[in-house]
């Protein structure tokens, strides 16, 4: 088997670069072809294992926070590669949905562990694992990534404060949103398009969401007042929204969500901006490594 693994250097505050003696030292005692490879800027992630997968097969290794597990996930579409996750950075959504807890021999785990094919969401022309969303949240992303660069502010940290910065300055949007053949007009604070369950630090949006089921589990949150916002999101954070009024859940294959304004899109915690996006569940459309004894 050959093994290449990309570490974001930023992931962490220096987490993710840590691994790379262990990573050595685990090898010494392996015949397998290993490859290391250290991000430099936005995107090489992708670039970097386009440029493996589409000559061999690997076992690539996203050694970072949830938006390197996406540039690597982008990278891996088109080949027969598995993709593997090493939680590195502020978030580690993602790993909740395979792995219970952080697990000090998560590296070791990983390298001798077994692949099994999982769901993948594609949002317009990318694709993403865990959760992509638009609204509020998307909005509380964007200022959460810079508190993220302050030291000694930690991912759950980050977004509370993103929360409430996006209070002062957000504006529900107007949308025509298709689910499956369901079309309706509403006003949202929120839409979640959810693979996974959880995003944003932890926040359970979407807690009855598997990433093996073929669907996807879409949360969605009508316009509310501010005031009520600061009731709601503590009851999202801990994934107990399921019974207040202005929270709809569905369950669907295909969704659309359409706007006369352009609107943030977070997809994986990576974001851009569109009017239009159209969203599709791709049922076991990747191999992901299970960590060994999971």
């Amino acid at each position: 088997m050959k093994h290449l693994f990309i570490i974001n250097p930023e992931a962490g505050k220096g987490k993710a670069i840590s691994y790379l003696e262990s990573i050595k030292n685990i090898f010494q005692d392996m015949e397998d072809e290993y490859h290391i490879e250290v991000t430099e800027h936005p995107g090489h992630a992708t670039q970097i294992v386009k440029e493996y997968t589409s000559k061999e097969d690997y076992r690539v290794y996203a050694i970072g926070g949830d938006g390197t597990l996406n540039e690597v996930l982008n990278g891996i579409i088109g080949s027969t590669s598995s993709l593997a996750v090493i939680p590195a950075g502020s978030g580690n959504d993602f790993v909740k949905n395979i792995v219970s807890e952080e697990d000090e021999d998560i590296l070791l785990k990983t390298i001798n562990g077994k692949e099994k094919y999982m769901d993948l969401g594609k949002v317009n022309d990318r694709y993403f694992i865990n959760i992509s969303s638009v609204g509020f949240d998307s909005e509380v992303v964007y200022n959460a990534k810079s508190m993220k660069k302050i030291k000694y502010i930690s991912g759950s940290t980050a977004y509370i404060i993103g929360i409430l910065k996006t209070l002062f300055n957000f504006n529900p949007i107007h949308a025509e949103i298709t689910i499956d053949e369901m079309k309706f007009n509403r006003d949202i604070l929120l839409a979640a398009i959810a693979n996974g369950k959880c995003y944003g630090g932890g926040i359970k949006i979407a807690p009855d969401s598997s990433v093996f089921d073929g669907i996807f589990d879409i949360c969605l949150i009508d316009k509310v007042s501010k005031l009520k916002i600061f009731f709601l999101f503590p009851q999202v954070i801990k994934g107990k929204h399921k019974n207040i009024k202005e929270v709809k859940f569905y369950k669907a294959k295909k969704v659309s969500i359409n706007s006369s304004k352009e609107f943030v899109i977070n997809i994986d915690g990576e974001l851009i901006k569109d009017k239009h996006i159209d969203f599709e569940i791709i049922h076991h459309g990747i191999k992901v490594v299970m960590p060994e004894a999971i």
